[in-house]
């Protein structure tokens, strides 16, 4: 029976549950370990003047405080380009930045030492906002752009403009960012990290400590939680505590409480849109000319590559004969942001599905008409993206038409009409938005992968690959495809942690491309080992033509011969005696993909993934809240390789994806400081805001040609099918009125939602037979 396709449980559940899974600060602590914590600044820009760390030294148990000057390589953590101090040296950035670093025996000797180290400033003033960013002529990039046809002189018989605004949002973890460094008694260094890429944490601390890449052995457990937060943002804390190790030949360790990894730590780029669109009266696109800025924050980090994805994904799922986007990165005081989850395809998909909704309500027309009429179709441009790929799998229609009918949408939808008739201070709303999502990196040179697989004389069998486990399974899709790739029970494995002493150059566990890359290397890996073991199995079967070997069910046979069958095992055997290897090394590199960043065209996605959502919700006019009443979702995941785990990606990421869009606010004052690090002040999704009626069906018959098994990645698509929630809470605030806009500023929290309420209010007389005034309604409120 075929491993692959199995809805078989996370390799670690048992562990999870039991709390026996071991993370990085789970390890025994070792004899010497020292432990870090930081001084932040309480300035969101400042020079420095002078750091006195003389009384950190009077607390008992301080080892060492550490400052740029101890820095034996290099004093950044940059990766795209080296614009990050590890420590700064002159000028703060943003508030909350670690200035320097106390070292002490414990932890909260370390805290003590933090408290009485000394830093004199010249408060400067910062930059807070991407419009202050833009009025100040304050950038981290120059434009990029991107553009097809002539959207200057194209005609429409409608023109509208506008802008959204999307606030950013914190990764929330549940692992805080934790390192772990030990060196040796030769120079080297062993590096635990909670990092998504283990190779650019080898590299970061390579190049801080001055030492080469095979002095630093990176090792990633396993994470509690990334989401695109351990990416690159897991390099400075794993440098910090090098830093330490370094300079006092010790064990060190990071570990961040909550309310500092919030302070520190970059988030997802909020993003301000604007616009100008033109239209015909049938509801289609002709022209779209679009800016989008994002809040880089005060280093570049993944910025360039976010905007670039936020800018491919401008269009969704809809054809715009004319269109042309410009880009560019604000630098503001505020933390580096950087990697989340869809990294920038969701903030460019807000922007097209905010403009559609306004088209229909100029149009007096449903909003799930106008996004059908504007769907990619057909073959040649209709079908072709702004930056020059042809979507050769549209499936868009499918799993529009799959998700309509399975939420009984038409009917539901008079159900909800007539609600909304019958009550004046309560009303639902119900909307339906498609994703189209590109699979691979931006970026073509990291679409490779790495594995290592090592069988034992017993049949047991060791398997290593470059991906990273953050809870998202792809350590168990793993086995499953090297125990389908090799025959044999996933019982016959173990999963080793990632590490780059293993696999080499590894590209980050990120762009949902997981399962795709590392599925294919670990299968190439299997494949080298059956090639040597089938020449075995036909001298031990005495068959003089090898012909084709079948492996399965821990034996091998030809596949001209299926009743004479030896084991696994004992070709294993067989093979060692004489003297084959039984180890193999795995690569893949994804085809058929290229991008050109000056013109911003190119094939740069090897496949999209496709998916639908239906959500209703009821609003309540008076407190601005929502209850998210009911959500059906078709998703094309390609042919699962573990239904079990797709499915918990789908409902995981559309309830992150409605948390950014409803609830989770990220608040600075005026003078930089964020003011919602902590669960008491920003919100989360809980499980009441989980719809009761949550129902999900994976795309039938959808394999994909050319990828590993015909699966397609799920991590990140599904949290833009969160889009829909957004749409439906815009049409119950649009029944307290008929407005032809409804501006809604994201995230929607109730402050927000009773704002736009208001507004539809304003101009609409109190519903007949209504005993309360307008006056009486807005004290009430």
């Amino acid at each position: 029976m075929s491993k692959v396709g199995q809805p078989k449980s996370h390799e670690s559940a048992a562990w999870h549950v039991s709390g026996r899974a071991t993370y990085t600060d789970d390890q025994r602590l070792l004899a010497g370990m020292l432990s870090l914590y930081p001084v932040l600044s309480p300035h969101a820009r400042a020079r420095i003047i002078k750091i006195d760390t003389s009384g950190a030294f009077c607390v008992d148990g301080v080892v060492t405080v550490l400052t740029a000057e101890d820095v034996p390589g290099e004093n950044d953590t940059g990766t795209i380009i080296h614009d990050e101090h590890l420590l700064p040296t002159e000028e703060i950035s943003y508030w909350g930045q670690a200035v320097v670093w106390v070292v002490g025996e414990t932890e909260d000797a370390a805290r003590e030492g933090a408290k009485r180290v000394v830093v004199e400033y010249e408060p400067l003033a910062p930059v807070l906002t991407i419009k202050e960013a833009i009025a100040a002529d304050s950038f981290l990039t120059i434009t990029t752009l991107m553009r097809r046809g002539e959207p200057e002189t194209a005609t429409a018989e409608y023109w509208l403009e506008g802008e959204v605004e999307m606030n950013g949002q914190d990764h929330f973890y549940l692992e805080t960012q934790t390192s772990w460094v030990i060196p040796d008694t030769e120079g080297g260094y062993q590096v635990y990290s909670s990092t998504q890429h283990p190779t650019e944490t080898q590299i970061v601390v390579g190049r801080v400590l001055g030492i080469p890449g095979n002095l630093v052995t990176v090792t990633c457990l396993r994470m509690g939680g990334g989401f695109g937060g351990k990416e690159s943002q897991a390099n400075p804390y794993a440098a910090a505590a090098a830093l330490a190790a370094y300079k006092t030949r010790r064990p060190a360790r990071v570990r961040l409480r909550r309310h500092e990894d919030m302070i520190l730590t970059g988030k997802r780029h909020g993003f301000l849109g604007r616009y100008k669109v033109g239209f015909n009266s049938d509801g289609k696109l002709v022209a779209l000319d679009a800016e989008l800025y994002a809040d880089g924050g005060w280093s570049l980090d993944l910025s360039p590559p976010v905007l670039s994805r936020a800018m491919v994904h401008v269009d969704n799922a809809y054809y715009i004969p004319h269109i042309e986007v410009r880009g560019r990165i604000a630098k503001t005081n505020k933390t580096s942001n950087t990697a989340f989850r869809g990294f920038g395809g969701p903030q460019g998909m807000i922007v097209i599905e905010d403009i559609l909704d306004r088209i229909a309500r100029t149009l007096n027309l449903p909003p799930e008409v106008i996004r059908e009429r504007n769907f990619y179709h057909g073959t040649g441009e209709t079908n072709t993206t702004p930056y020059g790929q042809e979507i050769f799998d549209n499936r868009i229609e499918r799993v529009w038409n799959e998700v309509r009918a399975n939420a009984n949408f038409e009917e539901r939808q008079r159900e909800v009409n007539q609600f909304n008739e019958s009550n004046v201070y309560k009303k639902r709303g119900l909307a339906v938005t498609p994703v189209k999502f590109g699979i691979s990196f931006n970026k073509t040179v990291y679409n490779q992968a790495g594995a290592l697989i090592l069988v034992y004389t017993d049949g047991s069998i060791l398997l290593n690959h470059g991906g990273t486990e953050m809870g998202q399974g792809l350590h168990t899709k793993m086995l499953q495809v090297a125990a389908d790739a090799l025959g044999v029970s996933i019982e016959h494995f173990r999963m080793m942690p990632t590490t780059t002493d293993k696999v080499p150059n590894t590209s980050a566990t990120a762009a949902s491309s997981g399962s795709d890359l590392n599925g294919q290397a670990v299968k190439d890996a299997c494949e080298k080992i059956k090639a040597r073991l089938a020449p075995i199995a036909a001298k031990m079967l005495k068959l003089d033509v090898p012909g084709d070997f079948i492996f399965e069910n821990d034996s091998i046979y030809s596949r001209d011969y299926p009743s004479d069958r030896v084991s696994f095992l004992d070709a294993v055997k067989e093979a060692y005696q004489n003297r084959i290897s039984l180890s193999a090394t795995g690569y893949y590199r994804t085809p058929n993909i290229h991008w050109n960043p000056e013109s911003n065209t190119g094939r740069p996605f090897y496949y999209f993934a496709y998916g639908a959502a239906v959500s209703e919700v009821e609003v309540d006019g008076f407190t601005g809240t929502f209850k998210l009443r009911q959500v059906d979702i078709v998703h094309d995941v390609g042919s699962s390789l573990n239904p079990l785990i797709d499915l918990g990606q789908i409902e995981g990421g559309f309830v992150q994806g409605m948390g950014w869009l409803t609830m989770e606010e990220l608040v600075w004052d005026e003078r930089g400081q964020l003011r919602t690090y902590s669960p008491s002040t920003y919100k989360i999704p809980t499980i009441s805001e989980v719809p009761e009626r949550f129902n999900i069906q994976l795309l039938e018959r959808a394999a994909q040609d050319g990828v590993i098994y015909g699966s397609k990645a799920v991590g990140e698509p599904p949290l833009m099918l969160a889009i829909s929630v957004r749409e439906a809470i815009r049409a119950g605030v649009a029944a307290f009125g008929n407005p032809d806009h409804v501006p809604l500023a994201l995230p929607a929290t109730p402050e927000v939602t009773l704002m736009a309420i208001e507004r539809v209010r304003a101009s609409v007389a109190p519903p007949e037979g209504s005993n309360q005034s307008r006056r009486e309604i807005l004290e009430a409120v």
